[in-house]
Formats: structure tokens, sequence, C-alpha cells
């Protein structure tokens, strides 16, 4: 048990000469005779009343009359009516809740100098210690059942729809990360094959917030010393309509052959198993359909090290034979590259990359001199800011 050396306390205790059962209690002794002479209570009232002016001066509240009751054998002391809230009572052990005055036999005063007297004492006293507590004290409890158990949108009831569908905009406001500006070149690469060899550009990106963005697409290929063979522009609103999906429509523009302009409407994000995905309707201002696929993945080898197959689908409604394009499957491009991110931003890549003209579009390959299977062995570099 540790020593209660409140000398307040124990001045009123040695002067009563443990007059009641509690002042014996506070003591640590056996209760005491249940009476006393007059004169050794009054002098125990003498003695309470100036511990209680020193207790006052030292900013412990006590309150007037309270050393009445050290005449009395009941008691030698209410503690009921002083406030130990600011002082560190350290451990207290086990109280009994239903007690109208708290068992001091518990607490431990000994860090504290009550030996110097008077109000003029206190300038040399170090409270800092007389605290309750942190906050690594408090539990860290679960939130009680009926948290989240009331009717959604409960503040439409106080504060009305129209008030509340403000917040909600403005929340949205405040939470937006704000325009940004992203691009990316997805695919910078020389073609190594068979023949002239070739090369191919894939860049996109987008200015805007986290729900509007204008996104634009270019894309295109050829081969060293002969015309580009085909090139696209595409400039494209962009809606976020789910955690990783965006809707995309706008318009395409062909650089090349025939003058095409297009209508698009698509999808873009990532799918489950982190499948990047890229799916796109095109209606040319001739009224031609065609639809596209791409679909790519990370694989991971380490942290740097990253290994990504790709296949990319072309589809259309009907055949085009100035564009050498026939009806139905029109081309498959597979490949695998594998890239090193000597930052995330900039990686080179090495690779294969295996096309086919299917259908009616091999026949139009053939009969240009074209080959319907063509194997690029490639070397690029991916970055983006």
């Amino acid at each position: 048990m540790k020593t209660f050396n409140f000398s307040f306390f124990a001045s009123v205790a040695a002067g009563a000469v443990l007059a009641s059962p509690a002042a014996a209690q506070h003591a640590g002794h056996s209760p005491a005779e249940p009476q006393q002479s007059a004169e050794a209570q009054a002098d125990a009232k003498v003695k309470c009343e100036e511990e209680a002016a020193r207790h006052r001066a030292m900013g412990h509240p006590v309150t007037e009359g309270a050393c009445e009751r050290t005449a009395q054998p009941e008691a030698a002391m209410d503690h009921s009516t002083m406030d130990h809230s600011q002082m560190n009572h350290g451990d207290m052990g086990q109280a009994e809740a239903s007690s109208s005055s708290t068992d001091h036999g518990q607490m431990d005063h000994s860090q504290m100098n009550h030996g110097q007297t008077g109000s003029q004492d206190m300038q040399g006293m170090d409270h800092s210690w007389m605290q309750m507590g942190s906050n690594d004290d408090i539990p860290l409890l679960p939130p009680p059942p009926e948290a989240g158990s009331g009717p959604a949108r409960a503040a439409v009831a106080i504060w009305g729809e129209e008030a509340m569908n403000e917040a909600r905009r403005e929340l949205v406001r405040e939470t937006d990360g704000g325009m940004r500006f992203w691009f990316q070149g997805d695919r910078l690469e020389y073609r190594a094959r068979e023949g002239a060899d070739g090369y191919l550009w894939d860049i996109q990106g987008y200015y805007g917030g986290d729900i509007d963005k204008f996104w634009f697409k270019s894309e295109g290929e050829g081969s060293f010393g002969e015309p580009v063979e085909g090139a696209e522009v595409q400039a494209l609103w962009s809606r976020a309509i789910a955690p990783f999906f965006d809707f995309q429509a706008g318009v395409r523009q062909d650089l090349t052959g025939p003058e095409r302009t297009h209508a698009v409407i698509g999808i873009q994000g990532i799918a489950p198993y982190q499948f990047e995905v890229d799916v796109a309707a095109f209606v040319s201002n001739k009224g031609n359909v065609t639809a596209r696929f791409e679909g790519e993945l990370d694989q991971r080898i380490t942290q740097r090290l990253i290994l990504q197959p790709r296949a990319e689908i072309a589809l259309s409604v009907q055949d085009i034979p100035e564009l050498g394009i026939g009806a139905g499957l029109d081309r498959i491009e597979a490949g695998l590259r594998l890239r090193y991110e000597f930052a995330r931003e900039f990686a080179p890549y090495v690779g294969v990359s295996q096309e086919w003209r299917i259908g009616d579009s091999a026949d139009y390959a053939r009969a240009a001199g074209e080959d319907s299977s063509v194997t690029n062995y490639v070397v690029g570099i991916r970055f983006w800011f």
C-alpha cells in the first residue's frame, strides 16, 4: 500500500487521535476510541483550520466549515467537500462505487511537497506532474451498436433536401483533386521485321478533374522510307462512371488514306485482376461502323521489371475496300513486352508483336502485295508525366 503523506490530513488525524473509524481508515490503523476530551477536540479543530488555510493558499478547494466535523466523534474530516480532480492521485486501487467518500489510503501523494507552509511557498512547487493522464489512457473502443442505425440521409429532415444537395455538391468540389494534366507515351517503338523495318507510336493523355476530363489519343505506324500507313487522333470527353472506369465520347480524325471523320463512343478503365481495357466503337462520316478492343496486363517480376502481355482486336460491320478492311473480324495483334522502370515515369522495353489479318481483310492484304501475317521484334520506351 502506498504511503498517504498529505500533511494536512496527517495533522488532522494526529490531532483528533483517530477520532472516528473514518479517520482511522485514512491513517491505515484500527478504529480509535469513539470519544475524546473537549480539549483534544478543540486542539484538533485548530490544527485542521491551519491546514485548511494552507491548502486554500495552494489552490486546493476546501469548503468552509469542513473542520467543524473534527470536533465530532463520527469523522475526522469530510473529504467529499474537497476537489481533488486536478491532482494526480496515481494508482488509487479498487474503490467502492457506492461510497460517498474516497478511500485515500490507496492514493500516492509521495511526489507532492507539502512540507512548506503559507501561500508564498507555492512559487517553489512543481505542478507539472499534476496531470490526470494523456489521450493514450483513453481506450479505443468500437462504436456503439446504435451508430449508423438511423435512416439514410437523416439530415434532410433537419436542413431540407435543397440545402443538403448543395452541401453534397460542395463536398465534391472541395475533395476533388483539382485540374490536372497527364500525358503518357504508352508505346514508342522501333519494329524490326522481314522487309522494311517500321515504327509505331501510341500516346494519350488528359486534362481535367476526378470526374470530367478532356482526353486525347493518337496512334499510327509505318515503314521507314515509305509514307505513313495509318495515323489518327481522337478528342474525347471522359466522364467517370465507376471507381475504375470512364465513359468516353468524341471525335476521331484519320490523318492518312481516304478522308474519314468518326464519331466515337467507348469505355476505358481497369477491369478485375488489373486488366487495362479500352473499348471503342466508331461511326464514320461515310456510314461505316467499326470497333476496337485493346487489353493489357502488367505482371511484375520485380518492383522494376515488368512483363506486359497485350492484345488488340479490330472489327468491322461491313467491307470497306478502300481501307482494306473486310466485314467481321478484321485484325488481331498480340504482343509481349518486357520493360525495366529506371523510374516510374520512364521505362525502356523490348518485346515481340505478332499481327494477323483475318478473313476478307487478309485477301485485301494479299491483293495489295502485303503479308497477312507479320512478326515484329520491338524496342521502345514507355514514359509519362
